[in-house]
Parts: C-alpha cells; sequence; structure tokens
C-alpha cells in the first residue's frame, strides 16, 4: 500500500479543520480556502487558497497548516502553497458568510448589543469598554467591538491594534485583538488626523460597520458611544432598538450630573439603561488610606436619581479606583485586566464584566418563526 493511500483526504482535511482563519474565525476547510492536500513518502502538500493577495495574516495561516499537518504520524515534512481565490470563490465566500450574518437590530437576534455611554469626556469610558471586552472574551465569549467615538477614536490603541482591516470585495473583516473583534474608523485613516464630519455622515459610518464588516455570530457586541446625547446616541438607538446602555461616571457632582442626561436618553429612545460604573472612585494610598480625589458618592447618587426617572432599578454595579496599572495597560494595549489581573482595578473590572455578562442569550422568552 503507498503512502497516499494511508492517508485519505478525510483524514487530511480533519486535521485541518483545526487551522482556524485569524480573521473570520471560522476553520480553512468550511471557508473554502483547501484547494489541494496529499501526502507522498511522509512529505504532505498543501495549497491553500487565500480571501487576497496582501492578507495579512498569511504568514499565521502558512504556520498554522504546516503545525497540523506534521501533528500526523508518518509525515516529516510539509510544503505548504498559498494562492490566492478567483473573483467566483470569493463571490462564493461572502455569500456563505453573508447569510450567516447576526441581524443585530433582528428581535430575534441573540446577540446582546451593549452601548457604553458617558455624559462627558474622560471619565474613562473607553479604556472601561475595552476591558469589559477582552475580559468577556477571555472567559470563552464571542465579542464584538465597534468604536461609535468617530471624532475621538482611541479603540485601536486601547486594544494594540496597529494593522488596517481585510477588504474582501465589498466585506470588511475585522482585525482581532485579545479575541474581540475590533472595527474603528481609525484604522481607515493613514495617520492621526481628525475626522471632520457632520450628523448624516456619522450615522452612515455606524451603519456601515453593521452592514459591511463581518462580525459572525456573537455573543455580546459592544459600543464605544461619544459623549453626550449627540447624533451617534441617536442612530444607535435607531440602527440597534434592542441594545442596552451603560453609563459611565466618576465620583465629581459635575460627571454624575452630566452623566444623568446620557442616561435619562432612554425615556425617548426606549433603550434600558443596565446599570452605572463609577470610575476613579479612589486612589488606595500606601499606608492602606483611600484618598476620594474626585469626590464620592457620585455613582450612587446616579444610580438613585435614574432609578426614579426610569421607573426600574438600575444599579451601581461597579466602582473602579483610580490606577496606574489602567493607564500603563491602556497604553501598552494590553487591557489592565489582561496585563495585571491581580491590580484591584483589574479584579473590580473584572467582576464588572461578569455582572454585565450574567445573563446568558437563549431563546427564552422569544417567538419562533414556526408553522404548522
Amino acid at each position: 500500500m503507498s503512502a497516499v493511500q494511508d492517508f485519505p483526504q478525510d483524514r487530511l482535511l480533519r486535521a485541518l479543520d483545526s487551522v482556524i482563519d485569524p480573521e473570520l474565525r471560522k476553520p480553512i476547510t468550511e471557508l473554502g480556502m483547501v484547494s489541494a492536500v496529499s501526502v507522498e513518502d511522509s512529505r504532505a502538500a498543501a495549497t491553500i487558497l487565500l480571501t487576497v493577495a496582501g492578507c495579512p495574516m498569511r504568514s499565521t495561516i502558512e504556520n498554522d497548516v504546516r503545525a497540523a499537518l506534521q501533528k500526523l504520524d508518518g509525515i516529516d515534512q510539509v510544503d505548504v502553497t498559498l494562492g490566492v481565490m478567483d473573483p467566483h470563490q470569493r463571490a462564493a465566500l461572502r455569500e456563505q458568510l453573508a447569510s450567516r450574518r447576526t441581524p443585530f437590530s433582528d428581535p430575534s437576534s441573540l446577540t446582546r448589543v451593549i452601548a457604553v455611554a458617558s455624559g462627558k469626556g474622560g471619565v474613562g469610558k473607553s479604556s472601561i469598554t475595552a476591558n469589559l471586552a477582552a475580559a468577556l472574551a477571555a472567559q470563552g465569549m464571542k465579542v464584538g467591538l465597534i468604536d461609535a467615538d468617530v471624532h475621538g477614536f482611541s479603540i485601536p490603541s486601547l486594544m494594540g491594534i496597529t494593522q488596517k482591516p481585510t477588504r474582501v470585495d465589498d466585506m470588511i473583516l475585522p482585525p482581532v485583538a485579545h479575541g474581540v473583534k475590533v472595527i474603528s474608523i481609525g484604522m481607515f485613516l493613514d495617520s492621526n488626523q481628525p475626522v471632520i464630519w457632520r450628523g448624516p455622515m456619522l450615522h452612515r459610518s455606524l451603519e456601515q460597520f453593521l452592514s459591511d464588516v463581518y462580525f459572525g455570530d456573537l455573543d455580546y457586541l459592544f459600543l464605544d458611544l461619544p459623549p453626550g446625547t449627540g447624533d451617534m446616541a441617536i442612530s444607535v438607538s435607531q440602527l440597534l432598538p434592542n441594545s442596552e446602555l451603560l453609563v459611565i461616571t466618576t465620583p465629581q457632582s459635575t460627571a454624575t450630573e452630566v452623566a444623568e442626561r446620557a442616561g435619562t436618553i432612554a425615556l425617548q429612545t426606549q433603550q434600558k439603561v443596565i446599570g452605572v460604573v463609577e470610575n476613579m472612585s479612589y486612589l488606595q494610598l500606601p499606608d492602606g488610606t483611600r484618598m476620594e480625589v474626585f469626590g464620592s458618592g457620585g455613582g450612587q447618587k446616579l444610580s438613585d436619581s435614574l432609578s426614579t426617572q426610569l421607573g426600574y432599578q438600575v444599579p451601581l454595579l461597579a466602582q473602579i479606583p483610580l490606577e496606574e496599572s489602567v493607564r500603563l495597560g491602556s497604553d501598552q494595549g494590553s487591557p489592565v485586566v489582561l496585563s495585571a489581573p491581580p491590580a484591584p482595578a483589574a479584579e473590580a473590572l473584572a467582576e464588572l464584566a461578569s455582572q454585565v455578562g450574567h445573563r446568558p442569550r437563549g431563546l427564552a422568552g422569544r417567538s419562533l418563526p414556526l408553522s404548522l
């Protein structure tokens, strides 16, 4: 019996099932990327078709294919040839993926959409959003993150993303960082240039992020909103009517008053406010005492006020201490929940992620499209 017969196609393809496309997060066998694979005289040969010629993950895919085939007994060497899908193959791939997109605006969608809002800038909204997304991804959840703060985008830096999204014709594949699929207008700019857009353009940018970016099936989709109650906050409520709001403030009374407006917008948009987070609550001093740099009680005051105005309980979910570790993690592009998990701020953020993620997605209470 020849060596080729000892390695039937199904055995080789099963080995390649373990190779996941880093951007699409699906097996390359399922995506039609395996053009040919064979073995002769203990030498394997595989031809893999990339989605585009300039695929930034080509080295990763090549190395993963080689590693998967070398695990098989009897294979001593692996030759990997990288090709590129032709237009017909890309069209088939787009159709396959589009048919599986989760319609986030559909009432039957199982993806939980959480928009993180604040009344003013500088309260740590973006860093909290990045840490929540990273913490839930670390728990094994499928997480997406949209940087909806077009004028003040910061999510790519906070998540350590420097690569641009990959385009497959009119479909955009978001970069993946710390297990989170991320998209931001900053990824499409050549430099740190300002984005000077008015309302209609802001609405269109969010619309394109939701329709043209392939997120796949998600457990959670986070949106980092710009401060205040402007165009983007309204667009989110229109395009994602099932989205929920998480309001960030500091203990300072001024910040709390402004944040209240960001929460009470739910009275007009019919969104649910799931809770309040008080950031920079205190600074732990070396002698064990706490310095309340920005005052105290603001988060609880905001929680009580929103509960009264909205007519349901809006809990104070977390009080995050002011720590250098959060700043260091942000500067390094590694959220503190991953870079310094023992830090008190990281523990508080991890606990916040557990509270936000306590509701599993499921079919309970949803109508099913069944007919008799």
